[in-house]
C-alpha cells in the first residue's frame, strides 16, 4: 500500500535562517517598500526556529531512550536498556519545564496552520506530562500486562534483530545489563512501598509466575527445553552463518550473561515480589492509594483527553451497554433465538460452534483465518481512504512464555525504516477466549484499517514534525480502533449475523469498561463485583472476563478511552455529514483524521470543523 504525502513544509531547517536581526535590518522594516519582504523573512526565521526545535526535542528524547531507538529501527545504543531511574525521570521534568517555556517565546500569529498545529500538540502534550508529575510514584512499577520481567524476553525476542557479529555482543550486552536494571526497578519498587502505592495481593502471584517463567529450562536448569531467550539468541545466531568458532564464543558469552546476570536478577526481583505481596493495601481500586481520588481523575483526563469526571464516564458507560443490548435483540430475532439476552449470552460463549478446538491445528485455522480476514479487507480500503500506509502488516501469535497473563490481543507498530513490519498479536493461549464470532472486529481493530493504518500512516507522514508521529493521545488511538470495527459494517462486512454480534459483543466490552473501571476505581467495587457484572451484561466467558478486569485493576482509566474516543469521531462523522451533506467525502473525512498523528479530541474536533468548513466554502 502507498501513502499519499501530505503537503511539506516550505521552510528547512537551516542553521543559517536562524541569525537575530543586525541593525542594517532593523532599518530596513521603517522602509515601506521593504516591509512585507522584510516581513516574510523575519516569518521564515520564526518558523525555521520552531522546526528546528521539533527536531532537536525529538532527536534529545531519541537518544535518552535506547529502547525507543530500537523500537524505531535504529543501533546507537543497542547495548543498553532505559534508565527507569528517579533520577531519569527529574531529568526529564526539567526539560520538559525548559521545553514549554521555550515554546511560549514563539510569535505563533504570522506561522503556517501546520506548523500552529505542531506547536499546540507538542505544548499540550508536555503539560499533559507534567500533569502527572504529581502522581509519578503512584504508576505501579510493575503489574501483570506490563512490566521489565516480561518486556525483557518480549523486547530481546520481537525488537533486538541480529543481523551481524555486533548484533549478537549488543544481544550479549543487554543481557549483562539487566542485572543493573533491575536494581533500577527494585529501588523504584520499594518508593512505592514507602507511600502504600503497590498493586493488590493477587497480582503479585502473576508476576512472580511469569516471572519463573523466564528463567525456566536450558541453560538455566537440566531440562528438556530450552528458556524462551536462549531459544531465540541461539536461533539468531545460528541463522548468521558464523564461522564455528565465532559461533561457540557468542553462544558461551550468552550463556554466562545469561547464569551471571539475569538469573540472579530475576531472583532478585521475584524475592521483592514475594516481601511486597505481603505488605500491599487490602482491595482493588486506587481509591485505596493516598490522594487516589485525584490521581484516578489525573488517569481519566490523561487516558480521555478531556476533563471527564468519574460520574460522568460511568453513566455514559451505562447509557451505551442500554443502547447496544437493543441492537443485540436485533439480531436475536435475525437469528430465530427464542428466550432473553442473558440466555443469549450464555448459547454465544458456551456453544462450540463459536470456537476453534485448543489444540495446534485449531490454532492454526484462527491464524489462518485472521491473515485471511486483514487481507479481504485491504484490498477495500482504497474506496474509503486516500491515505494509506507502506508498511507491512503480519498476524502472529503471542508468545508461550507471556501468553497467560498478556490481554487477548494487541499491536506493535512497524520499525520506522520499514524492516520489521506492524504486527497483530491475538492470544491463543485458551481457544475459549477467541470466539470465532468476534475474529472479524478483532482483526479490523488491530490490523487493518484500525491500528496498523493509523500508527504506520502517522510514522509515514511527510511534512510533520517527528515528535508529532508518535505522541500519545489513547482516546485518539484508541478510538480510531474502535471507530473501525462499526466501520468496517459501514464498508460490507459482517454478513453473518452472528460475526455482526461479534462487532456489537466488542463495542459492548468498551462500553462496560466505562462502568466497571470507574466502579472499581472511584465507587470502590471489589474485583468481585466487577467480573459479574462483565458476566451478566456480556457474552464474553468467564477467563476472559476475569483477565479484562485485572488488567482494568493494573491500568486504572486506560480502558475508558476506546468508548470517550470512538463516540467523539462518531458524533464528528454525524455532524460532517449534515454540515455538508452531497459534500461530504468520507476519503476526505478519515484522512483528515490520520494526516497529522494523533491529538486530543479537542485539537480533533477543531481540525474537522475546520475542513468542513473549507469544503462548504469550496
Amino acid at each position: 500500500m502507498r501513502t499519499t504525502k501530505s503537503a511539506l513544509l516550505t521552510i528547512g531547517v537551516m542553521s543559517g535562517l536562524l541569525i537575530a536581526c543586525s541593525p542594517q535590518q532593523s532599518s530596513l522594516q521603517n522602509q515601506p517598500d521593504n516591509a512585507p519582504l522584510q516581513q516574510a523573512k523575519l516569518t521564515q526565521s520564526e518558523s525555521a526556529r520552531l522546526i528546528k526545535f521539533f527536531e532537536e526535542s525529538y532527536q534529545q528524547d531519541l537518544k535518552r531512550s535506547p529502547q525507543t531507538q530500537s523500537y524505531r529501527g535504529y543501533k546507537w545504543d543497542y547495548d543498553k536498556w532505559n534508565d527507569v531511574s528517579d533520577d531519569h525521570a527529574e531529568e526529564s521534568k526539567r526539560i520538559r519545564e525548559e521545553r514549554l517555556a521555550i515554546l511560549s517565546s514563539f510569535d505563533t500569529s504570522d506561522l503556517s496552520q501546520q506548523l500552529q498545529l505542531s506547536h499546540q500538540i507538542m505544548t499540550l502534550a508536555l503539560q499533559r506530562q507534567s500533569a502527572n508529575d504529581e502522581f509519578r510514584h503512584h504508576h505501579y512499577v510493575m503489574h501483570q500486562f506490563y512490566g521489565f520481567h516480561t518486556q525483557i524476553p518480549s523486547f530481546l525476542i520481537n525488537i533486538h534483530r541480529i543481523s551481524d557479529k555486533k548484533d549478537a555482543q549488543d544481544y550479549i550486552a543487554r543481557l549483562i545489563a539487566v542485572d543493573s536494571l533491575f536494581d533500577q526497578v527494585i529501588t523504584l519498587s520499594q518508593k512505592r512501598r514507602e507511600i502504600g502505592a503497590m498493586p493488590p495481593g493477587w497480582v503479585y502471584d502473576q508476576m512472580i509466575q511469569a516471572s519463573h517463567n523466564v528463567i525456566s529450562g536450558i541453560p538455566f536448569e537440566q531440562s528438556t527445553t530450552e528458556s524462551t531467550i536462549w531459544k531465540d539468541f541461539t536461533g539468531k545466531v545460528e541463522k548468521l552463518g558464523l564461522s564455528e568458532s565465532d559461533s561457540s564464543e557468542l553462544v558461551n558469552s550468552a550463556r554466562t550473561a545469561l547464569l551471571g546476570s539475569v538469573l540472579p536478577a530475576y531472583k532478585k526481583l521475584i524475592a521483592n515480589l514475594e516481601t511486597e505481596r505481603e505488605l500491599t493495601p487490602e482491595g482493588d481500586g486506587v481509591w485505596r492509594l493516598p490522594d487516589g481520588d485525584a490521581w484516578y481523575q489525573n488517569r481519566l483526563n490523561w487516558f480521555t483527553t478531556t476533563k471527564l469526571n468519574a460520574d460522568e464516564v460511568h453513566q455514559i458507560g451505562l447509557d451505551n451497554v442500554e443502547r447496544i443490548h437493543e441492537s443485540m435483540r436485533d439480531i436475536m430475532k435475525q437469528v430465530g433465538f427464542e428466550g432473553d439476552l442473558n440466555a443469549f449470552f450464555d448459547f454465544m460463549r458456551t456453544d462450540q460452534q463459536f470456537y476453534y478446538p485448543s489444540t495446534a491445528e485449531g490454532r492454526q485455522h484462527y491464524m489462518a483465518k485472521a491473515t485471511a480476514l486483514i487481507a479481504t479487507m485491504e484490498a477495500k480500503i482504497p474506496e474509503y481512504f486516500g491515505l494509506t500506509p507502506k508498511a507491512r502488516m503480519t498476524v502472529k501469535r503471542v508468545e508461550p512464555f507471556r501468553e497467560k497473563s498478556a490481554g487477548k490481543a494487541f499491536y506493535q507498530s512497524p520499525s520506522t525504516d520499514g524492516s520489521r513490519p506492524g504486527t497483530y498479536y491475538a492470544n491463543l493461549y485458551n481457544m475459549q477466549d477467541m470466539p470465532t464470532y468476534q475474529m472479524e472486529a478483532l482483526a479490523y481493530h488491530e490490523g487493518i484499517p484500525g491500528h496498523h493504518m493509523q500508527r504506520a500512516i502517522a510514522q509515514e507522514l511527510e511534512g510533520i514534525p517527528d515528535f508529532q508521529k508518535y505522541v500519545s493521545f489513547t482516546a485518539y488511538t484508541e478510538g480510531w480502533g474502535l471507530y473501525t470495527e462499526e466501520l468496517a459494517k459501514d464498508m460490507g462486512f459482517y454478513q453473518d449475523p452472528y460475526s455482526d454480534f461479534g462487532r456489537l459483543a466488542m463495542e459492548l466490552w468498551r462500553a462496560c469498561r466505562l462502568v466497571v473501571d470507574t466502579g472499581i476505581h472511584a465507587k470502590k467495587w471489589s474485583r468481585e463485583k466487577a467480573i459479574d457484572y462483565l458476566i451478566q451484561n456480556t457474552p464474553n466467558p468467564e477467563n476472559d472476563v476475569v483477565k479484562a478486569i485485572e488488567r482494568y485493576i493494573a491500568m486504572p482509566g486506560q480502558a475508558t478511552a476506546y468508548m470517550i474516543g470512538k463516540l467523539k469521531i462518531m458524533e464528528l462523522r454525524a455532524w460532517s455529514q449534515n454540515y455538508l451533506g452531497d459534500k461530504f467525502d468520507i476519503k476526505g473525512f478519515h484522512d483528515e483524521i490520520l494526516k497529522d498523528g494523533p491529538v486530543p479530541l479537542s485539537v480533533l474536533e477543531n481540525k474537522i470543523k475546520a475542513w468542513a468548513e473549507t469544503l462548504k466554502q469550496g
